[in-house]
């Protein structure tokens, strides 16, 4: 019971599975360097204001150091029996230093220690995961410009609706990664403020200099309420909703992917490092990255979920609850990184086949709405030529025809406004290069989407 920071209120020792079901250390000593790096900063402000003696603060902040050393190093062991690494660091600084050391928790508890901690943590598991994200964003950059002119299906209700690039279409999940980076600039802002010196939850009566903590710390900010300082994880629950969010967009991705695997589409081969056989099947090979990737998403909204209910009912302020924000959240950072590293390398690696995806297009009748559009230009009114192409898709059904190789007597016996002209309007990539709408899918405008995303990587690169 000693060597417990509150033992002097409890006059019995802990159940064995009190301590056990108490304990944190087995997945916070990951936040080691950073519990270390928020405590020389406060005993750094300590001794600055005189709260403790400048010698002091000097001698527990070069101890602070040779123990974050020893632990990077592996000199030193993380004792798994303490129960957390608070604690942890704290016991050995003073085991080393004695008396000096247990002053380092003056006018500082254990929940703005944590609160300081995670977001310490959180701000830098940002920043890496923002870096794999901008690592997928130049691969699909540049297997978009190998593909500019494939000529694709693109699909409503996964069924075939008009042609695209291959480039535009993988270009659709180059602007949902924008949009994560973004989100995560949001969420890293809400995670950028300084809640020490917020104490349990009342503050304290000791002069701190909370702006210098926040200073030494490199934080842009310092929370305003020294309850909401310590109670706070919305953005641990808003870096989780981010994290789903962009989890979603990869398994849409990854769905794509698993479809244009199979024999019946055939569009895509993933390099054999990235799949894997089957025990029994010899001829599989399956697009297993993409299935996990998938499979991960389901286990990252739970983590959410499990954030969400953790914090739906507690009353101000800390609560022993809020100790299960960091299993759920370190779960769902670690598997987004690994499913980013995975996929970008995936995709990087995989075979366009364009020809397969081209001779599917023009199975599709996906050039119908341009047929309809010729009839347009002639001066037809939109729904008698969208009438008109529909009896030719289901003429060219029935007698074997594509719009391309239809002859043009069966075209001017629906109408007499068809003539040669009706074989360059109906071209895959003429229809795919005539949408030159600002987004659209010509080699124009997917030039530019290409040109966006690098300029988008390079202003971040930059700033």
């Amino acid at each position: 019971m000693a060597d417990k920071m509150w033992s002097g209120r409890s006059k019995k020792a802990l159940d064995s599975r009190v301590n056990d079901f108490n304990s944190s250390i087995s997945f916070d000593w990951r936040m080691y360097a950073w519990d270390i790096a928020g405590s020389i900063a406060h005993a750094t402000m300590l001794g600055e204001q005189g709260i403790i003696a400048k010698t002091e603060a000097d001698k527990i902040v070069a101890e602070l150091e040779k123990i974050r050393e020893d632990i990077a190093s592996g000199a030193l062991q993380i004792d798994f029996e303490a129960e957390d690494i608070h604690m942890f660091v704290e016991a050995e600084l003073t085991k080393r230093i004695g008396e000096t050391g247990k002053r380092l928790h003056t006018a500082r508890s254990r929940n703005d220690q944590v609160a300081l901690d995670i977001r310490l943590y959180l701000r830098e598991e940002i920043r890496l995961v923002q870096e794999l994200i901008a690592n997928l964003l130049a691969a699909i950059a540049d297997k978009a410009s190998d593909n500019i002119r494939t000529v694709m299906p693109g699909f409503t209700h996964l069924q075939h609706g008009q042609p695209v690039t291959f480039a535009h279409y993988i270009l659709a999940y180059a602007q949902m990664l924008r949009r994560d980076m973004e989100r995560l600039d949001d969420v890293y802002m809400r995670t950028d403020c300084m809640p020490l010196g917020s104490c349990a939850l009342a503050a304290t009566t000791y002069p701190l200099n909370r702006h210098r903590v926040a200073e030494l710390l490199g934080f842009s900010a310092v929370t305003e309420n020294s309850m909401d300082g310590v109670s706070d994880r919305d953005f641990v629950i808003e870096l989780a909703s981010a994290l789903s969010i962009l989890m979603m967009h990869l398994s849409r991705f990854s769905e794509e992917i698993i479809l244009w695997c199979s024999s019946e589409f055939a569009f895509i081969e993933l390099d054999d490092a990235f799949s894997t056989g089957s025990s029994i099947m010899p001829q599989k090979k399956n697009p297993d990255i993409a299935e996990l990737v998938r499979g991960k998403t389901g286990r990252v909204y739970g983590d959410l979920t499990t954030l969400l209910t953790m914090m739906k009912n507690l009353p101000l302020a800390y609560n022993k609850d809020m100790q299960e924000d960091k299993e759920a959240i370190f779960d769902a950072i670690d598997n987004t990184k690994l499913c980013l590293e995975l996929f970008t390398k995936m995709l990087d690696t995989a075979v366009v086949r364009a020809d397969a995806m081209l001779e599917v297009a023009k199975k599709g009748f996906m050039n119908a709405t341009d047929c309809a559009d010729y009839l347009v230009r002639k001066g037809m009114a939109f729904r008698d030529a969208y009438k008109i192409t529909g009896q030719l898709v289901a003429y060219c059904i029935e007698n074997h025809y594509i719009f391309e190789t239809l002859p043009l007597e069966a075209y001017q016996s629906y109408s007499p406004l068809f003539d040669e002209g009706i074989y360059a309007a109906v071209d895959l990539i003429h229809c795919v290069n005539e949408r030159k709408v600002y987004g659209g899918p010509s080699e124009e405008s997917v030039l530019r989407q290409i040109d966006g995303i690098h300029q988008f990587l390079n202003d971040r690169e930059h700033a």
